[in-house]
């Protein structure tokens, strides 16, 4: 899975950046461009770095940086459909393929948040066993 949505996530950098070539060049198409860019391929780096995290903290920051990233690029793209810049086909699937991205890096994060609770939680049960207390105790 890991490699799977590291190469789904490059695809769809390479799908915005081919896309932001198309925007006019006025200054709503820059900008807008320029911010799209941005965000839509920092999701596959963020999630990149993630899988190469130092720690379990370290992986919950990056997968919620790319949870953010992903979300931001679904605003820019819903900007896109608008106003309108791009085509709109691809700016249609690029929102979709955005949302699914964002979804899944969500789950993710939470997945990985609820790992390191109930992991805490069982330490603090073993402690608390080890030296003859219960959580009824509390």
């Amino acid at each position: 899975m890991k490699t799977e949505l590291e190469g789904r996530t490059k695809e769809f950098a390479v799908r915005v950046v081919r896309l932001t070539r198309s925007f006019p060049k006025t200054v709503d198409g820059i900008e807008v461009g320029r911010q799209l860019l941005r965000s839509g391929t920092s999701i596959g780096a963020n999630y990149r770095e993630a899988n190469r995290a130092e720690s379990k903290d370290d992986f919950i920051h990056k997968v919620g940086v790319a949870e953010k990233e992903a979300s931001e690029t679904s605003y820019w793209l819903a900007i896109c459909a608008e106003a309108p810049l791009g085509e709109a086909d691809q700016v249609r699937a690029l929102l979709k393929e955005a949302g699914e991205l964002l979804a899944i890096v969500s789950t993710i994060g939470r997945k990985a948040k609820t790992t390191r609770r109930l992991k805490a939680a069982g330490i603090t049960v073993l402690i608390l066993g080890a030296v003859g207390l219960s959580l009824s105790a509390f």
